[in-house]
């Protein structure tokens, strides 16, 4: 009989002991099994001793886990808060080593904590001199000692026992000095940054107190080593500096860091490294990326105040830049004649409201950013804004592409793609190389994006009534060539270049093709519905080819004797005729030189290929596998046949397919497989056309409910 599922066997360990095998009841809370493992081997204080994993994690036994192998550990939290004290320094190095590896969990951590065991590695790391550092360099590691101290305090931390807010200025200080020295112990670094990212992310009040000892500056020599962790740290650090950044600190920041060429190191010792980016990185990048863009933010929920004059000067300098125009002298023509000049600009410029543009920029997001967007696309791309602008301004009204609107709606769909003014998900690598190579990366960015939409216009013949779908284009063009990950805007550039409008048509023709719509019950109904009438299409293309008729190879049993005949149908599908010709026509034989009948009626099978007479014959032995591929036969009244080698393979396949439709018979050829599976490709394409971006459903909608009267109905009377 098997043992209830709730006892277990597990092997147990003590130095000097023979280890035992014992059943354990798991019912039995944890502490009473502890007690019954220790008075076995006469162990006193019971509750001194702890279960502990056999494997390398040294992961303590709790309530809420299985019980496996086992060892029974000494190492208690206050054995190892004495340890850690002594004098000898190996046995300190050996003892925090330990205490590193057991503080990742959480039973070991509590007891420690207890016995006010973060305040004893504070101490430890707050008391030590330079004077004693150097010393201990002299008999062992310093690094490793310190090493094992910042790991055990990291471990103890991340189980959230303890408030970050109960450090003092001078442990931070000290972590910040082992960050700020030029040459200091890879792991020691790596911790101290860790320290750190967690005391900015979790506490204001000691975010002020990092932001005093450490900068920008000294951050960024940390990404110009090789080791992707340190550069993975120094970033996690930075962006934890930005995120908790009050907002004119935040501006100040972003100032700084186009100064020391931030971006440019990362694409040059990060992005660019030989090294792969792990996924760590790659969300680094992520949120650096998020919050730069972030800084957008107060401009995108900016309104336009139409009375604000410097604004105002913005949209004239967009309009003096565009048509070349200088400011015109107060007394220059009436008022009526000056408002009619600049509502005629205003419109060629593509604002809604012609009268007073400054009304477009009043809709958050995307606010006066929109604004920036176009000012800066006409400062630094001059020529291609001037352009644009010209171009518009001499079509018809109807097929214009309205820049100040296209613009606007534009920014509004990259904040939107960006996810500007979102906090960064935790769990997000998507991260683009190309936005860390440029300072106004964002800026460069909309003005490829802005000449992408008048293409795409001028490419969809587009109308004001198709603004709209020209944006959900456009949309689509860039999702994709983000997704293509380009390493610069040029890069950027040319991708979009190739995801033309027709291009796109195919993707979607394709994507929609192979998506699981194209499974869905409407979808299958559709096509059974459709492949009877695709068949019957096929079929009278076979009975039409079989009335124009064929020339055939005649084998005769003499070498060299080969001779021609001609078969075609009847336009009335009811007799074949054929007869024997002396050289290949060159075109249609008539009905009038072909003297030999065969009524459609009287046919009784077709066979091919070594079912055929004439491929059983002596002299077709001889015959090669192509000849044999091509051969078909009539059989009509008593073993009577009509044999025939199709010149080619498309020909055999029309005259089996035609003959076989003619005595009501599936048409089984490969050719009627790749027509069916084209035609009924391109009809299920043109009837889906119009359901774009439209999800089709499951079931059929539900039929209303009958009207209380119909009244409505016309009287014909």
């Amino acid at each position: 009989m098997p043992p209830p599922s709730d006892i277990v066997k597990v092997a147990i360990e003590w130095p000097g002991a023979f280890p035992k095998l014992m059943e354990i009841d798991q019912k039995k809370p944890l502490s009473a099994i502890i007690k019954e493992v220790c008075e076995g081997w006469s162990l006193g204080n019971h509750e001194n001793f702890a279960l502990q994993n056999a494997d390398s994690t040294n992961f303590y036994i709790t309530e809420k886990v299985g019980i496996y192998f086992l060892v029974i550990s000494s190492q208690t939290a206050a054995q190892l808060h004495e340890r850690i004290q002594s004098s000898s320094m190996d046995a300190k190095l050996e003892a925090l080593k330990d205490l590193a590896n057991s503080s990742r969990d959480v039973t070991f951590a509590q007891e420690f904590i207890n016995l006010d065991g973060i305040s004893l590695l504070t101490q430890m790391v707050e008391s030590g001199t330079e004077r004693f550092y150097w010393l201990l360099l002299l008999c062992f590691s310093f690094g490793d000692l310190l090493s094992f101290t910042l790991t055990a305090f990291v471990e103890l931390m991340d189980h959230g026992i303890v408030s970050w807010d109960t450090f003092s200025v001078a442990f931070i200080k000290k972590i910040a000095g082992y960050v700020n020295k030029s040459a200091m112990d890879t792991a020691v670094l790596q911790r101290s940054l860790a320290i750190l990212e967690s005391m900015v992310l979790n506490s204001q009040d000691l975010y002020q107190k990092v932001a005093q000892e450490i900068t920008i500056g000294q951050l960024i020599p940390h990404l110009q080593g090789t080791d992707q962790d340190i550069q993975t740290y120094t970033i996690a650090v930075i962006n934890a500096l930005f995120l908790k950044a009050p907002e004119d600190k935040r501006q100040e920041m972003a100032h700084i860091l186009a100064q020391k060429q931030l971006r440019s190191i990362i694409l040059s010792n990060v992005i660019r490294s030989p090294k792969p980016i792990n996924d760590e990185m790659a969300h680094q990048l992520y949120v650096l990326q998020v919050l730069t863009f972030n800084l957008l933010e107060d401009r995108m929920m900016t309104k336009m105040d139409p009375q604000d004059q410097a604004q105002r000067d913005i949209i004239f300098e967009l309009r003096r830049i565009a048509f070349d125009v200088e400011c015109e002298p107060n007394n220059s023509g009436s008022i009526e004649k000056r408002k009619s000049m600049y509502t005629r600009d205003y419109k060629k410029l593509g604002f809604i409201n012609h009268v007073n543009p400054a009304m477009d920029f009043t809709q958050i997001p995307p606010g006066m950013l929109a604004l920036d967007n176009m000012l800066y696309f006409a400062r630094h791309h001059q020529d291609a804004y001037i352009r644009i602008v010209l171009e518009n301004s001499s079509r018809e009204d109807k097929h214009e592409c309205p820049f100040g609107r296209s613009s606007i709606e534009l920014t509004k769909m990259l904040c939107e793609t960006l996810k500007v003014g979102e906090l960064p998900s935790e769990n997000c690598h998507d991260f683009h190389p190309m936005f860390f190579t440029h300072d106004r990366s964002f800026e460069e960015f909309f003005c490829i994006c802005i000449q992408l939409l008048n293409k795409t216009w001028k490419e969809m013949r587009a109308t004001s009534e198709d603004f709209n779908k020209v944006m959900q284009v456009v949309r689509d063009q860039i999702m994709r060539a983000l997704t293509q990950k380009p390493n610069s805007l040029d890069q950027l550039k040319s991708r979009l270049q190739n995801l033309s409008y027709t291009e796109i048509l195919k993707i979607r023709q394709s994507e929609r093709m192979n998506q699981e719509d194209f499974q869905s019950r409407p979808i299958l109904e559709l096509r059974e519905k459709i492949q009877p009438e695709i068949m019957e299409l096929i079929k009278q293309q076979r009975l039409n080819r079989l009335c124009d008729g064929t020339c055939f190879r005649k084998i005769s049993s003499r070498r060299r004797q080969d001779k021609f005949w001609y078969c075609r149908l009847s336009p009335n599908h009811k007799v074949l005729h054929y007869g024997d010709l002396e050289e290949s026509p060159l075109g249609e034989v008539s009905h009038d030189l072909l003297q030999e009948k065969l009524p459609v009626a009287d046919i009784k099978a077709v066979v091919t290929g070594k079912d055929c007479p004439h491929m059983k014959e002596k002299g077709a032995l001889k015959q090669n596998k192509e000849v044999l591929e091509l051969a078909f036969s009539v059989l009509y009244e008593s073993d009577e046949y009509l044999n025939f080698i199709a010149p080619d393979k498309h020909e055999y396949c029309v005259w089996t397919d035609g003959l076989n439709a003619l005595l009501g018979k599936e048409m089984t050829s490969d050719f009627t497989k790749s027509d069916m599976d084209t035609l009924l490709s391109m009809e299920m394409k043109l009837r889906l056309l119009d359901l774009e971006n439209i999800q089709i459903p499951e079931a059929p909608p539900p039929i209303p409910k009958e009207p209380s009267n119909y009244d409505f109905v016309y009287d014909c009377n």
